[in-house]
């Protein structure tokens, strides 16, 4: 989208002087008013936004983001059309590259994918050298940047291929660096992956195979996990994301600028606040708690955590998805343990933890006037300056799987890479 160019006209009052200040897709450039001066040889004014409540640090035309309307897109795609015909590695592919990818480059990229996943033995090693009670954020943060020791050559940057190969490593070794994580955090041994599986298989294999030969993933799990990845592949300039492209313009390897993104990822107002919602309703412990811990979030005594993203005013286009995993977790495909067989306590522990949940309706709460302001926090939203594709389907994604042929496609708009 080409950006129609105008002017504003700012007058100093300090000393009458005006400016014409040029408007650019809905915006002014901060150096522009840098350019206003109370005298000539003094500073320039600078503009003072904290946390980017109103400033573009960026032109993309990767997600497209419409908090008033409800609209959540990637690179043109809405994201009801691709959670239900899509596989997360299919979204990858069309969020890095701009398109979705053909047969064979969808078999390609998933072959790639999958044997990348081992990661280095001392890798292992390192993982168990934390304490037995590190944070499992805290473990995937450090091992992701110990990444790129292993890969000096990385640092190489602006070579094509060698981008590539870490945007491969990156998304491969994720799973297996994660689940070692949470297996560390409950002191089982690690799992290595499984290169017969895919990519969400492989991920519930890691974090939850026992003594069986082979990990059998329910199939309803491993597509509420594929859902739940695409749903959440991208969200604009949020806090971890230009944390990473901040750390990255010191054109350091890709592996220490990710970490730094997981690093704000771990914060309790960004992805950390789906660990504060799980400590919250344990901690309102009953259904019946329900009533005086709304009292004590309208009375400044407690924090309503997790409740949806300030972005979208009406409707957060992923609800419906997420319901969907709701209805999944609550129908796992497993049989509840009987009482004092191993996983009873935790079969247990999941239902009470869903039934809180469904007792909190998000969209009631957010609407309700006595629970605006402090009380309900923010979550960060760091907007770019949005080029919005040009809407390429009118109906659903049509055979979006893998298989489908380029010829079969929709017409692709001409997007920035």
């Amino acid at each position: 989208m080409q950006g129609v160019t105008d002017s504003l006209t700012v007058r100093d009052n300090r000393t009458g002087a005006e400016y014409d200040v040029p408007i650019n897709d809905g915006a002014i450039k901060a150096a522009d008013i840098g350019k206003i001066k109370a005298d000539e040889n003094g500073p320039g004014l600078a503009v003072y936004d904290p946390g980017f409540v109103n400033t573009a640090s960026c032109r993309s035309s990767v997600t497209y983001i419409d908090g008033e309307a409800g609209i959540l897109e990637y690179r043109g795609y809405p994201i009801e059309q691709l959670a239900e015909d899509s596989t997360f590695l299919e979204v990858a592919y069309l969020l890095i590259h701009g398109d979705l990818p053909t047969r064979e480059q969808y078999e390609a990229w998933v072959h790639e994918i999958t044997y990348h996943t081992y990661v280095h033995e001392n890798v292992k090693d390192f993982m168990h050298g934390f304490r037995y009670d590190a944070h499992p954020m805290g473990m995937l943060m450090a091992s992701v940047g110990a990444l790129s020791t292993f890969y000096p050559e990385s640092r190489n940057i602006a070579d094509e291929e060698n981008r590539h190969i870490q945007i491969v490593r990156m998304i491969a070794k994720m799973p297996t660096l994660g689940a070692w994580s949470f297996r560390h955090a409950q002191g089982k041994p690690y799992i290595y992956p499984d290169n017969e599986l895919s990519y969400t298989e492989n991920f519930l294999s890691m974090l939850f195979k026992m003594s069986e030969h082979r990990y059998d993933a329910d199939p309803r799990i491993a597509k509420a996990l594929d859902v739940l990845f695409i749903l959440h592949a991208d969200h604009e300039q949020n806090c971890s994301t230009n944390a990473v492209r901040s750390v990255g313009s010191s054109q350091v390897d890709p592996y220490s600028a990710v970490a730094s993104g997981i690093g704000a990822l771990f914060g309790p107002l960004h992805g950390g606040a789906n660990e504060a919602v799980l400590k919250m309703l344990r901690r309102i412990g009953s259904t019946d708690n329900i009533p005086a811990f709304i009292d004590g979030v309208k009375n400044g005594d407690e924090r309503l955590m997790g409740f949806g993203h300030r972005v979208y005013k009406n409707y957060d286009p992923r609800e419906d998805h997420q319901e969907g995993l709701r209805r999944r977790l609550r129908g796992d495909g497993r049989q509840p343990a009987a009482a004092g067989r191993p996983g009873a306590g935790e079969d247990r522990a999941r239902g009470r933890v869903l039934r809180q949940a469904q007792a909190l309706p998000q969209r009631r709460l957010l609407l309700r006037p006595d629970l605006r302001g402090a009380r309900v926090p923010a979550r960060d939203v760091h907007g770019p300056l949005r080029d919005r594709p040009h809407p390429r389907v009118a109906g659903p994604v049509v055979g979006a799987g893998p298989g489908q042929g380029a010829e079969d496609r929709p017409a692709q708009a001409d997007l920035h890479r």
